[in-house]
């Protein structure tokens, strides 16, 4: 090794620096020290070999927590955290790239509840706003079940107008569309698409029964009247429904270790969060085949014309 200061000294190792040990030396002449050229890191630099990459991939997007998949794999849980916001932060990439001029005809949306760190009634007055509760919102072709769009915010005005904003770029053709009964839906739609939608919401009643009694804490109240309510356009009634997109919301909780309840398998970072959700639907367009289109769902669509393995989406993303 030569001095890279004199520039003719005879150098001799010099001991390592940092946790990935980089030969440092030193030179025989001037005394100066300095480290041998080696790759600088980056948010977007993989460590792990591409094989157990995969595979901590693999489980991830399958349901396992983050522990289970270090006992299943061997890495380390650091490695894999790293390994998620690396695949979740390309698999975001992935789909804002992909994801534009769809010729969707009938949409649903619908926002599944999560939250960071703590539930709501647990927040202080000097947390961040990054902890707490977070909805995922989440748009879906009720024909090709194809994610084209999806958000992770508060459930409020501002996140559910960038939410539309974001949904409404990404469509080539008017489309009809249909919500739940929140109110944000029914004032942001028409300023975000227009006269480009049939716009429709369901609206479910639920009944009083059980509730207050302590054996049946955890039971879901029934169902007593579904309305629907024309909002603007002429929307097909056969196609006024949230079912499909409400199945997606299972598909997530049984899917996304991070959004099963009453474990403690919760995000404590959104960043980790986000990257999870990213992963989950870029995994669900490009790699997962859907059991009733027996291909996936980009392949229906026409983005691609084959099922992509997990090493092609971390490498294509």
């Amino acid at each position: 090794m030569t001095c890279r200061k004199c520039e003719h000294g005879i150098c001799k190792r010099f001991g390592f620096f940092g946790k990935r040990r980089i030969q440092r030396w030193r030179c025989n002449s001037c005394n100066s020290t300095f480290c041998e050229p080696h790759t600088k890191l980056t948010r977007d630099t993989m460590l792990a070999k591409p094989d157990a990459a995969v595979r901590a991939i693999q489980c991830l997007v399958e349901g396992c927590s983050i522990r289970s998949t270090e006992r299943l794999t061997g890495l380390n849980r650091n490695t894999i955290m790293r390994l998620l916001i690396l695949a979740g932060t390309r698999s975001a990439r992935l789909m804002d790239e992909r994801m534009r001029e769809l010729h969707s005809r009938y949409l649903q949306v619908d926002e599944i509840w999560t939250f960071v760190q703590k539930k709501a009634r647990r927040i202080r007055s000097g947390d961040s706003p990054e902890i707490g509760d977070q909805w995922i919102f989440v748009a879906i072709d009720a024909e090709t079940k194809l994610i084209p769009s999806f958000r992770i915010g508060k459930r409020s005005r501002q996140d559910t107008t960038e939410f539309l904003w974001d949904l409404y770029r990404r469509l080539a053709d008017r489309v009809q569309l249909t919500t739940d009964g929140l109110v944000h839906y029914t004032r942001m739609v028409p300023e975000c698409f227009g006269l480009d939608v049939d716009f429709a919401q369901v609206v479910k009643l639920f009944g009083e029964w059980g509730q207050s009694d302590a054996n049946a804490r955890y039971s879901p109240s029934p169902i007593v009247e579904v309305i629907s309510k024309v909002r603007s356009g002429d929307p097909d009634p056969d196609h006024i429904s949230t079912s499909y997109v409400e199945r997606q919301n299972l598909t997530m909780r049984m899917q996304l270790r991070r959004l099963t309840r009453l474990t403690n398998a919760f995000s404590k970072k959104l960043s980790h969060l986000k990257a999870a959700v990213a992963l989950h639907f870029a995994y669900y367009n490009f790699c997962r085949v859907h059991s009733s289109l027996r291909i996936t769902p980009a392949m229906e669509v026409g983005i691609t014309d084959h099922i992509w393995t997990i090493a092609e989406l971390l490498s294509l993303a």
